[in-house]
């Protein structure tokens, strides 16, 4: 089975402010509506990818309209000619955030047939962390008429040797420079090289597969399973060799070495709003361990919360109370939350807000979690911090 594929790739054409056009993942700084609307202050009505994604901080907020926008910005700027077709090629991607002086990533397609987010998955694709069916629907709603994918999708791969990304560093004089510009609102600078000699990377790339496993999500696992659940709609109505060169049959992703020197996994912490006294009476009891997380509150400000070092167990401990607690408490709002200093920040703006920290998990194992284990608990660990996220840049027609 051919698992990875050139994409051909659409670049915004010369005339566009590429640090207007390209911000971070959707799914980043979900409370805190003032970074985003910083953002859009900042963009205003130049051509931007800002308008052709949903920042989930609006999800529950005028969505139909919302969606309808973004459709009708992906047409306008299709019959305005703002994209440069560069055609079927990878992109090497060189990046500098405001933590790390530089991170390597490759832009290309992967086969959603080759991809199952179900937490025994044996497929060559895997999700890491259990995926929550009831997020998928909304983002069916944007996918499945939008004529272009722009992918925050961030892929992760075992090669231990450094010997594929990291040559095609090394090699970078070879390639087209594609893009060299600093990215908004704190995100770092970005390069690109656009590679049309593909077929010799995608054999060293498959010939990383063990226990059946190639590659796993490290970051946008349900807009990748948005992306497969549209695909598998589609596939109904096609023959069998439509179905072979379906466009959405593919799905555009960034893959990461997560032995690159650049990437360190930081945990996730929970801000859980409108919560009362109870909820601590209920956690408490679960500190156990000698780590350095805690509870915050506004009125008492950091309380020690030290749990077991099996990150996993730990995080699923935290989690599934979380979730036995909001099932009764419904008026309780959870949020996932990058950095303790957001979480304080959070937190001191919320006085019915508590804040719970965890601890990190170490990148080195969870290749052979997944492999043997399948799935973490939801929202396990962040590649880097929320402004070290995939920047939207890349486009691919899906229609």
């Amino acid at each position: 089975m051919k698992v990875i594929k050139a994409p051909r790739i659409l670049l915004p054409n010369h005339s566009i402010n590429l640090q207007k056009w390209s911000v971070i993942a959707c799914d980043q700084f979900t409370s805190e509506p003032e970074y985003w609307q910083q953002l859009s202050d900042f963009v205003g009505n130049s051509p931007s990818t800002l308008h052709m994604i949903f920042p989930e901080v609006y999800l529950g907020k005028n969505e139909d309209e919302i969606i309808k926008s973004i459709n009708q910005n992906m047409l306008q700027y299709f019959q305005k000619s703002y994209f440069v077709d560069e055609g079927e090629c990878f992109v090497l991607i060189d990046r500098k955030t405001q933590f790390k002086e530089q991170r390597l990533g490759l832009v290309m397609s992967i086969d959603l047939d080759a991809y199952d987010y179900s937490e025994k998955s044996n497929s060559y694709i895997r999700a890491t962390e259990k995926t929550v069916i009831s997020r998928i629907p909304p983002r069916v709603k944007i996918r499945k008429d939008a004529i272009f994918e722009i992918p925050h999708v961030q892929l992760l791969m075992d090669d231990r040797d450094q010997h594929i990304i990291e040559n095609l560093y090394l090699n970078r004089s070879k390639y087209q420079e594609l893009y060299n510009f600093d990215l908004n609102m704190n995100g770092g600078h970005l390069k690109g090289y656009k590679i049309t000699d593909t077929a010799l990377i995608i054999s060293d790339l498959e010939k990383l597969i063990k226990d059946n496993l190639l590659f796993i999500v490290g970051d946008g696992n349900h807009s990748l399973a948005t992306a497969k659940a549209c695909w598998e709609m589609i596939k109904t109505s096609l023959n069998t060799s439509e179905i072979q060169t379906h466009p959405s049959r593919y799905a555009m992703v960034e893959l990461i070495n997560i032995h690159d020197n650049g990437l360190e996994f930081e945990p996730i912490h929970r801000v859980l709003f409108d919560v009362k006294d109870d909820f601590l009476q209920g956690l408490i009891p679960l500190a156990s361990g000698d780590s350095n997380c805690f509870v915050y509150r506004k009125n008492t400000g950091k309380i020690p919360f030290p749990l077991t070092n099996n990150a996993p167990e730990a995080i699923r401990l935290v989690q599934d109370y979380i979730d036995q607690y909001i099932t009764v408490h419904k008026d309780v709002v959870v949020d996932y939350v990058h950095g303790e200093d957001s979480l304080i920040s959070i937190c001191q703006k919320h006085p019915t807000a508590i804040g719970i920290t965890l601890p990190p998990i170490d990148k080195s194992d969870i290749f052979e979690y997944v492999a043997h284990f399948g799935v973490l608990p939801r929202k396990s660990f962040s590649m880097g911090e929320a402004s070290e996220k995939r920047y939207y840049l890349e486009c691919r027609k899906i229609k």
